[in-house]
Parts: C-alpha cells; structure tokens; sequence
C-alpha cells in the first residue's frame, strides 16, 4: 500500500449529488460542513473521499472552511464504480429501531434496492423514507460502497404481485416452509428478489397469493423462528456469498 493509499483508508468519506471529475468544485451542504470542519477538524489543503452513486470514488482537497459551507476540488479518482447485483430486497416496514438497522445491513450487503412493502400485519404504516434514506448514505459512506440502492415509496403487497416485472424471480421467505434455502438461491442469479414478511407472518390468503405467482420460489430459512430482520438479512447474505463473492 504506498503513502497516498494510507492517507485515504484515513479520511473522511461522503456522499455528494454533484457530478465528480477531475477540477469539480463540490460545496458540501450545512450538516456535512459541520461534520468535517467542526467534528473532523479538516482545514484547507486536506483531503476527503467523496462519491455520488455514479461516478465512482473521488479524492478531493478542501478548499476553503466557512462556518456554513465547506468547498472542496476534486483532484484524481481513488476508487472506480462498483458493479451493483441485481438484487433487491422487498420487505415490510418494521418498528424504528428494527428497521435501521435492516436499511443499514441492506446497504452494507450490496442490495441494489430496497423495497418496502405493506401487509396485512404490518405495524409501520408510514415509514420516514427520509430517515431511512439518510441511514442507507450513512451505511455507503462507512463500508466503502460508491452505490447507494434506491428506496422508492412503500407500495402493496397486492401492487407488487401485480406490477412484477418479467424474468425476475420473487424468493419468497415462507415461515410454513419451502425449498432448501442455499440450493434453491443457487439456481436464481440476478434479476432476483427476496421477499420478507412482517413480524407477525403473512396470513394464509396473503401466502396464497404469492405462491400463485409464476415468479415465486419459496424457501425456507430453517428450523429455526427468525425475526423479519434476521431473516431478510441472513437470506441476503447467502444470495450475495453465492453470486458477488
């Protein structure tokens, strides 16, 4: 590892909406300015990692500190743009607590989107999509991720049944049983979904319905009860051990 590569494992790193390229000025909104000039101390001449979920990762200098603004210059490209799996996650909203650490793990695991889905039992009916979302940068920022996945807005059970999308396997966690989890995953590549229900199960006619579906593949997690979070992370994870190892 040479010198400038120890000095960057370092450094702060953030997630900006500007385009990045070789001489961009980037000026860091309020709270990242009170991050990196009041938290990390960083003064004009030092460097900061910066990616924006498209032009990979950027080493930028501060160039001048003010009480509300931070600007920076984008000097060479320190890490090129990950390669995404297509994988996303569909999962119903869970309690506050629960549910962040869920965004977070989602993120750090590399799932290319995360899709909220309400249910019967579900017991958030309006999850705060900017907080999560904020969760979702935060988790990109501290693993390494230049990708952040999309959250768009909560949608039905019903809705997701109806609009999904052709040549897109629905593996469906199903508490009552299915195929053998890591063999069955073994056989469905990207585009894939996994799906995860909420603390309290799906009901009988919900599980009806997504069984009938042609792109569903139940699987089951094991003998054991798992939390909607446990699962849905544990069930990620061997997806991505399988195909992004």
């Amino acid at each position: 590892m040479s010198e400038t590569d120890r000095s960057l494992s370092t450094t702060p790193r953030l997630f900006v909406a500007g385009s990045l390229s070789q001489g961009a000025a980037i000026t860091l909104d309020q709270p990242q300015s009170h991050y990196l000039s009041n938290v990390m101390r960083r003064q004009p001449g030092d460097l900061v990692r910066l990616f924006n979920g498209h032009d990979g990762e950027w080493a930028a200098r501060v160039t001048s500190v003010a009480k509300k603004a931070v600007t920076l210059a984008a000097e060479w490209q320190s890490g090129g743009q990950e390669a995404v799996p297509d994988l996303w996650l569909c999962a119903a909203p869970l309690k506050k607590g629960r549910i962040d650490w869920l965004v977070e793990k989602a993120c750090e695991l590399g799932v290319a989107r995360l899709q909220l889905v309400t249910t019967s039992r579900t017991v958030v009916d309006k999850p705060n999509l900017e907080r999560l979302g904020a969760h979702l940068v935060e988790a990109a920022e501290q693993s390494g991720r230049t990708a952040v996945p999309e959250l768009p807005e909560p949608i039905t059970l019903d809705r997701l049944l109806r609009d999904w999308p052709a040549g897109r396997a629905l593996i469906f966690a199903d508490e009552q049983g299915g195929e053998a989890m890591a063999a069955t995953l073994a056989r469905h590549p990207a585009p894939a979904a996994i799906l995860i229900g909420p603390e309290g199960g799906f009901t009988d006619q919900e599980r009806g319905l997504i069984r009938a579906h042609p792109a569903a593949v139940p699987i089951t997690l094991g003998p054991r009860i798992l939390r909607a979070d446990t699962a849905a992370i544990a069930a990620v994870a061997v997806w991505q051990a399988l195909y992004n190892s």
